[in-house]
């Protein structure tokens, strides 16, 4: 798939999601085959811009390309100003947020709201794709609710404002992200244009990716729950659409290893005392459907040094190689 300049090799993305696709962990997927990786968004607001949580979120030093940026807002100007920002700080791509259903971002209107206003749509695309000189992508739900089902009419805006690429969850905004995502609506959109459309919504196997892309007649499959706590799911897939073959599952000491790096990069990112918060989270999706998995994540949750998040996480996976039970502290 080609976006611009930057062709997208394999055709496995990494969604955006607040609080999870940081840069630590759109490195590490990256690494594990993800053809790209879409950074969680960033707030069109400039007098947000100089905290330390937008800082990290901006910081792409090192990064692989293309360095792909999302932004959000509702407000035309600022969003341009917000483009042109980012592309001076890396950003390769710049990516709308045109999804996003939770209620805090969309009782300011933007986010999945901005579906109900076709018009504003529009000036946001134009206003962000006249501003910068890079590929400017969307991502949109199928609509706002079951009976407002909109997408095909912002998809055809946003070809004619410039839109180098469209991204499309299967699921419309009152559904969160509950129910089945329906391909039908994405089948329909990229029956109308002739830019690339990347498919989202409940893809979790290599299976799943090869019916959607088949259902969809999509450019690319956009991965996103289904990576957390399993980044080699993109290597998985790639191989799969490539050979039709399954590659075999990740042994538990490559597990260990890739949660250890993950660790040792989340506390020099984050700094030691942010960066052992933010790993809990990721622990537990390493370790969900694992033996004693709860009993370990109340004992490493309790962790406040990153060595000794680390020293609890090395010991559990070295007992599950070891073919034994776990055997936890009382207290970290």
């Amino acid at each position: 798939m080609q976006i611009g300049p930057y062709r997208i090799e394999p055709r496995v993305i990494l969604a955006p999601m607040a609080g999870v696709t940081d840069k630590p962990f759109r490195q590490l997927c990256k690494r594990l085959g993800a053809g790209l990786a879409v950074s969680e968004m960033t707030i069109s607001d400039p007098r947000l811009w100089n905290t330390r949580k937008s800082q990290h979120r901006m910081d792409h030093d090192g990064e692989p390309a293309p360095v792909s940026v999302q932004i959000a807002g509702t407000d035309p100007h600022l969003l341009a100003d917000a483009a042109r920002y980012n592309v001076d700080h890396g950003a390769q791509l710049i990516d709308i947020n045109m999804g996003c259903p939770a209620k805090k971002v969309c009782n300011a209107w933007a986010g999945s709201a901005l579906m109900r206003d076709e018009a504003l749509v529009a000036r946001i695309l134009d206003a962000v794709a006249n501003a910068v000189d890079v590929p400017v992508t969307l991502k949109i739900r199928t609509g706002w609710a079951a009976g407002q089902r909109n997408a095909p009419v912002i998809a055809k805006i946003a070809e004619q404002s410039g839109i180098a690429a469209l991204t499309v969850h299967g699921r419309t905004r009152d559904q969160q992200y509950t129910g089945s995502a329906e391909y039908g609506t994405i089948a329909e959109i990229k029956s109308l244009l002739r830019i690339p459309v990347i498919a989202n919504g409940d893809i979790d196997s290599p299976e799943k990716a090869r019916f959607v892309l088949d259902a969809t007649g999509c450019d690319a499959v956009m991965i996103g729950r289904a990576a957390q706590g399993r980044p080699w799911i993109f290597r998985e897939i790639a191989h799969y659409l490539a050979t039709g073959e399954h590659l075999p599952p990740p042994s538990l000491s490559e597990i260990r290893d890739i949660l250890l790096g993950h660790l040792d990069h989340l506390h020099a990112f984050y700094g030691e005392h942010q960066g052992v918060r933010i790993a809990r989270k990721h622990l537990g999706w390493y370790a969900k459907d694992r033996p004693e998995n709860a009993m370990f994540r109340a004992i490493v949750n309790r962790a406040e040094s990153a060595e000794t998040q680390c020293r609890l996480t090395r010991d559990y996976f070295d007992a599950l190689i070891a073919g034994v039970a776990p055997e936890l502290p009382a207290a970290a």
